[in-house]
């Protein structure tokens, strides 16, 4: 491997990653260059790669956009990062705009996700905006016995799911039923479950589900085998039978298939809210009048802000949310194999590559 900066490139859908070589331009008054412990793949790269879905960002392009390292470099007026180990957010808003002054900073229009709207964090380094960059405290993080590059994935799998559940509202006592526990989904139960929500998982996979299962999770359902007026009915009887509400449950659809999201949405009752948090190119038939007939309501899912991620990563350092045990590392020269992997379901922990520096 060579001793310059490398990332690997998609140049057209399916065509094999490629290493390049690049120089590191010297950053921007606001920007920072950070040597990548970790990048996490997620579905949403796969969509990029195998699906067709467009990058904003010309091909070629390096995907990945979990990403946990070391700013190395810092321009003017961000200089107090240099040498701090770091989260990038999934999605940088500018902090200028107004969407970004009134607190809704995941619809800035200046928005840049790595691997989509810039190059991404299949690299050995990355230029970043400064803005929203999450500190990390490396004493207590070796106290507790987690990698860096086990983080990259609080930058999406973890805040992305977070958001997703402190925007639903969820609160001690409620039902929450979480549709896909792979990868997002798993820290969508997590996190529910850490703030008091009794979850219910479902999952078309078994090792998904026996993964999950344990404190926290009430019942783990297995999709496949049930319709999903099946699935309703199992729901209710057990919400009954250990008093648990009838009404006006929490359903995160994390699946990102078009099965997943007709399912979660069948799940939806008087005053239930849904959060769509899975990615699709599918189109799905749904009764949409069902939320109006069951005052319900349903919400999307965009990233995380920047000003949650200190909130998240706590729980991940405090032990409420387990991140080593659902993660496994690569090297970063083995993305093409990770990704065919990733692609046809073979992997059982969310794939984290980690270059050789």
């Amino acid at each position: 491997m060579s001793a310059r900066p490398v990332r690997w490139v998609m140049t057209g859908s399916g065509e094999p990653l490629v290493p390049t070589e690049f120089d590191i331009a010297t950053p921007a008054v606001d920007e920072v260059v950070v040597e990548i412990a970790g990048c996490g793949v997620c579905h949403t790269d796969l969509g990029y790669y195998y699906d067709g879905v467009r990058t904003k960002h010309a091909l070629p392009l390096a995907l990945g956009h979990e990403i946990s390292g070391r700013v190395i470099e810092a321009g003017a007026d961000a200089l107090w990062y240099i040498d701090k180990a770091v989260i990038v957010p999934a999605v940088i808003p500018c902090g200028k705009c107004d969407a970004c002054r009134r607190g809704k900073a995941t619809i800035c229009p200046n928005q840049k996700m790595p691997g989509n709207d810039i190059h991404g964090g299949f690299a050995t380094h990355i230029t970043v905006p400064a803005q929203g960059l999450c500190v990390v405290d490396e004493r207590r993080l070796a106290a507790v016995g987690i990698e860096l590059a086990d983080l990259s994935v609080i930058a999406d799998a973890v805040t992305t799911p977070y958001q997703a559940v402190v925007q639903a509202g969820v609160k001690k006592g409620d039902l929450v039923v979480v549709n896909g526990v792979g990868g997002v989904g798993g820290y969508a139960a997590q996190i529910a479950a850490a703030l008091g929500g009794i979850v219910i998982a479902l999952d078309v996979n078994e090792d998904k589900l026996a993964a999950i299962s344990g404190p926290g999770i009430a019942l783990a359902l297995n999709a496949r085998q049930m319709t999903p007026r099946d699935i309703k009915a199992t729901i209710q009887e057990y919400a009954k039978r250990h008093g648990l509400p009838q009404t006006e449950w929490i359903i995160f659809e994390c699946s990102g298939t078009r099965a997943g999201q007709e399912t979660a949405f069948s799940l939806i009752n008087h005053g239930a809210t849904m959060a769509v948090v899975g990615f699709t190119m599918d189109k799905v038939e749904i009764r949409l009048s069902n939320l109006m007939a069951f005052h319900a309501r349903a919400i999307g899912n965009w990233g995380c802000p920047p000003d949650l991620y200190p909130d998240a990563l706590e729980l991940v350092m405090d032990g409420r949310i387990k991140v080593g045990q659902f993660v496994e590392k690569h090297p970063l020269k083995e993305i093409n194999q990770v990704f065919e992997a990733a692609h046809a379901g073979a992997l059982k922990r969310r794939a984290v590559l980690v270059p050789e520096l």
